[in-house]
């Protein structure tokens, strides 16, 4: 150990190694977890897996480092100039004396900040209740009029008619045009829903949207939209995007469907299943009157039955005589009852008969029927038109085939291994060879060629 003057001996001497444990924890101690944005530079790959690049701005970079399995998630590719958020540690790497991040979490910038914006805006209003689900009000069983909320021109628009119109015709569906995304659309959202409350004249009212990224959906993540739903004295539905997209409209609504179509099966009953139960209740009814009417049979039979064993002949007579009236008004109510329930489930066929998705498929079977011989056609001329040209590229075949040439009266020459005789020098006294003619092949031997002759 070197000797210092006692005047000026340190307390501590510390190795390069230490000093820079040292420097290690104090970094990892004062940023145990940060967010970091920046643009991707030096990007590299190993075969081990690891991630290593610089994240940089106009005046500094950083280097830093994604270890597996953590880079082998990334939901992008890592690439030079790629603006990026990730969140990690800042460390220092001890065998060479430098620091550099370590991340857990890396995303491309732009939806990062929307993600943010989103966590924190939630977390905000389910704190306040907002999101409680001893507020949420229940949907109509039977819902009249429903107010659809969505773009004119979208997908969602049609899925929810489509839906309605197949399972209850009888439902009454109005679409509230509004931009779905962009700018002011949350505005234009909010001032349609508001609209439609006052109007006084939705059983429910329906927020429907198709799915997209988190940037197109951020209409619905607006709080003055989502405060509005909540404060909705009308049931609100919230079919915004896909099954795997939330939205602050989804947990602030009364019902979350995962896609516009489903949230119209919610609201509207298979007119089927209404028609079967339909006539379960009438079958019931039937029986009930007519149970019913042995009771009062019965307890007509029994009272005669005790007024002659008294003997009181005019009591008796009356009594008849209001019994065979009440049986009259009996029958006469029942049937007048059969009657109109009758008429009820007569109407109510009818109305589901003209809707019956049967005369369209009849329609559409005759157009199909109609066009069904065009293809024939469309084959039949292709494949005269491929035989002509197939029959042009035989006659060019023809016309450049070796075998045309020894139709001529011409040979050609073949060793017997298969090599052709292209000239004199190809074959020497004494070799065994092939002639094929037109019409077959003869076997040949050299005697001599010119330069023996």
């Amino acid at each position: 150990m070197r000797d210092f003057p006692d005047d000026n001996r340190p307390d501590t001497v510390l190795t390069p190694s230490q000093l820079n444990t040292l420097a290690r924890d104090l970094l990892e101690g004062a940023f145990p977890s940060i967010w970091v944005e920046g643009e991707l530079g030096n990007v590299s790959r190993p075969s081990s897996g690891h991630l290593y690049f610089t994240i940089k701005d106009a005046r500094a970079q950083v280097r830093c480092a994604m270890f597996r399995p953590k880079s082998s998630w990334l939901k992008f590719q890592p690439r030079e100039g790629l603006r990026v958020l990730g969140r990690g540690r800042l460390t220092l790497y001890e065998a060479r004396g430098e620091y550099q991040m370590v991340f857990d979490h890396l995303e491309e910038a732009g939806e990062g900040a929307l993600r943010r914006a989103f966590d924190e805006l939630k977390a905000r209003l389910a704190a306040e209740g907002l999101f409680d689900a001893d507020r949420k009000r229940p949907l109509p069983r039977f819902a009249r009029r429903i107010g659809v909320i969505t773009s004119p021109s979208g997908a969602a628009v049609r899925d929810v008619l489509s839906v309605l119109s197949r399972r209850f015709p009888l439902v009454q569906a109005e679409v509230l045009p509004v931009p779905v995304q962009g700018e002011g659309a949350a505005a234009q959202i909010t001032a349609m829903l508001l609209k439609a409350i006052a109007a006084q004249r939705y059983d429910v009212i329906v927020l429907a949207r198709g799915g997209g990224s988190l940037e197109d959906l951020w209409a619905f993540n607006d709080e003055r939209l989502a405060r509005a739903i909540a404060a909705s004295p009308v049931p609100v539905v919230s079919a915004v995007g896909h099954e795997t997209d939330f939205s602050l409209s989804d947990f602030a609504a009364d019902v979350r469907a995962p896609t516009p179509s489903v949230a119209a099966e919610l609201l509207a009953p298979n007119r089927e299943d209404l028609l079967h139960r339909l006539h379960v209740l009438d079958a019931r009814l039937r029986n009930l009157q007519l149970q019913r009417l042995r009771q009062a049979m019965q307890r007509a039979d029994r009272a005669a039955l005790r007024l002659n064993a008294l003997r009181p002949r005019a009591r008796l007579d009356m009594l008849r005589r209001r019994q065979v009236d009440a049986l009259r008004r009996l029958d006469a109510a029942w049937k007048q009852l059969m009657e109109r329930e009758r008429a009820h489930l007569r109407h109510a066929d009818a109305v589901l008969r003209a809707a019956h998705p049967g005369r369209r498929i009849v329609r559409l079977r005759e157009r199909l029927a109609a066009i069904a011989q065009r293809p024939q056609s469309a084959i039949v001329r292709r494949l005269s038109k491929d035989a002509l040209h197939l029959r042009g590229l035989a006659r060019s075949l023809e016309a450049v085939s070796p075998l045309a040439t020894v139709a001529r009266g011409y040979s050609i020459l073949r060793h017997e291994d298969g090599r052709i005789v292209r000239s004199v020098l190809d074959a020497a006294p004494g070799d065994r060879l092939s002639a094929r003619l037109s019409d077959g092949e003869l076997a040949v031997r050299v005697e001599a060629h010119d330069g023996d002759a």
